[in-house]
């Protein structure tokens, strides 16, 4: 095992004079940029308009119907997925995912369900624990959930999102990825998550090793119901306290302060980063909690799973145009229609998407087994961790902030190392964390120690 030693003099130094936690890009990433530039305002656009047009997509609706309800949407979708996969040369592969969803919450008969799921197969075998996903839902609703009759749509909630990842799929597909990358769109969201949690739960029975999961939803309206207009800015949700969380490691979390620390924050950091670096023109507003008030998205079944997972939607929502009969009242049109989308702001979310999708999935995997060593009293700080076994690692990078801070505001270049001591930097004042450095400088999700010894 190979470590360093570093002074907090230096440490302090360094970190407040040259070194914040955003590094620059590596010049490599021209690729990335190339990428987001191919994102189609237009394409996204007829993806939503070929959606609303099949009337209603409510999860009860017509399966068999070839112009109208859910099944003639999950048949377009899937259409489109294999016309994409068509060009990777067998890269890419599509496959519809049904099951039977039994008598619940808003499904008053058992339900065939089916998610329609493109997998773009990556470099490096899923057992390295390199797979990410990202979904939208396409089923849809008006006033009544359970209303499989009334047109429903569904035009930002949640066209919108199914639309954008079909993008992501068409422009991303051109290029070969370390991680292999999950594009799907989900039914049965609008009743209860159900496409969701139906695939987190097999891929967990099936001990997938999924590092990051992105759910769009709703990520098509720049006007709100307040009458603020923000076409710049989009919201990426994420919990601190991970929703699988146990007793015992409940208490670690209570005894080192991690609340703010968990997998899924730490990834909403990392979209946050590299949208900053990839799509400039785009603010991500990081909200520390898990979903709106009232309301909950397709991140949710992953997060129960055990996997980081976030949710992206658009910073002013209007409910006139979520989840209502399509009608004029008083000179006001309710309805979730085309009209109301900004499908140009929609594609600048795609490309904020993209820019930490294509992150992850070319960078290394970040370090397993991070411990911060708690064996004795000391003024020092040590950290060690696993090695990751990837060929293209150059290093590790330590991160820190105070913890009164949001974010790491510092790093540090530790080379190709398995521990670090910090002298003089007492653990109990700072935060920590250690992320993987590849030879193209591309850097990995931080790992959040936990204590041990």
């Amino acid at each position: 095992m190979k470590s360093i030693t570093i002074s907090s003099i230096a440490v302090l130094l360094l970190g407040s004079a040259v070194c914040r936690a955003s590094a620059e890009p590596p010049a490599s990433d021209g690729d990335v940029r190339r990428i987001i530039q191919q994102v189609s305002p237009q394409r996204i656009e007829a993806t939503i308009r070929a959606l609303v047009g099949f009337g209603t997509r409510n999860t009860l609706s017509s399966q068999t119907d070839p112009k109208r309800g859910i099944g003639a949407a999950r048949d377009y979708l899937f259409g489109e997925f294999s016309k994409i996969a068509a060009e990777t040369g067998g890269r890419m592969t599509v496959e519809k995912q049904a099951f039977v969803q039994p008598v619940g919450s808003r499904i008053p008969e058992p339900t065939t369900l089916t998610n329609v799921v493109a997998t773009l197969r990556g470099e490096l075998p899923v057992a390295q624990g390199r797979v990410v996903v990202v979904s939208g839902h396409y089923d849809s609703m008006c006033t009544s959930p359970t209303d499989s009759v009334h047109d429903a749509p569904g035009a930002n909630d949640d066209a919108s999102g199914s639309a954008a990842v079909l993008e992501m799929a068409r422009v991303m597909s051109k290029r070969a990825f370390h991680a292999t990358i999950v594009f799907m769109c989900v039914a049965g969201e609008e009743q209860g998550l159900y496409g969701a949690y139906n695939y987190a739960q097999t891929a967990k029975t099936a001990h997938m090793p999924i590092q990051a999961m992105f759910t769009n939803d709703i990520i098509g309206n720049s006007l709100g119901g307040n009458g603020v207009h923000d076409n710049k800015t989009v919201r990426v949700f994420s919990e601190g306290v991970p929703s699988d969380e146990s007793e015992a490691q409940a208490r670690v979390r209570r005894s080192v302060g991690g609340e703010n620390d968990g997998p899924s924050r730490q990834l909403a950091r990392y979209i946050h980063e590299a949208a900053k670096r990839y799509v400039p023109g785009m603010k991500v507003e990081l909200i520390y909690r898990r979903d709106r008030y009232l309301r909950g998205g397709d991140h949710i079944a992953f997060l129960e799973s055990g996997y980081p997972a976030v949710r992206f939607t658009e910073p002013n929502e209007n409910y006139n145009h979520q989840h209502q009969d399509v009608r004029v009242e008083n000179g006001l049109q309710f309805g979730d229609l085309p009209e109301f989308v900004d499908f140009a702001y929609t594609a600048h979310v795609a490309q904020v998407n993209i820019s930490a999708l294509a992150s992850l999935a070319l960078a290394p995997a970040p370090p397993a087994r991070t411990v911060l060593v708690t064996s004795r009293l000391a003024t020092d700080t040590e950290i060690r961790w696993d090695a990751v076994p990837e060929a293209d690692v150059a290093g590790y990078e330590l991160v820190w902030r105070g913890t009164t801070e949001p974010d790491w505001s510092h790093s540090r270049a530790l080379g190709n190392v398995t521990s670090v001591t910090l002298t003089g930097m007492s653990k109990d004042n700072w935060l920590f964390g250690i992320r993987t450095v590849d030879k193209n400088g591309r850097h990995s999700v931080v790992s959040f120690p936990r204590p041990g010894r």
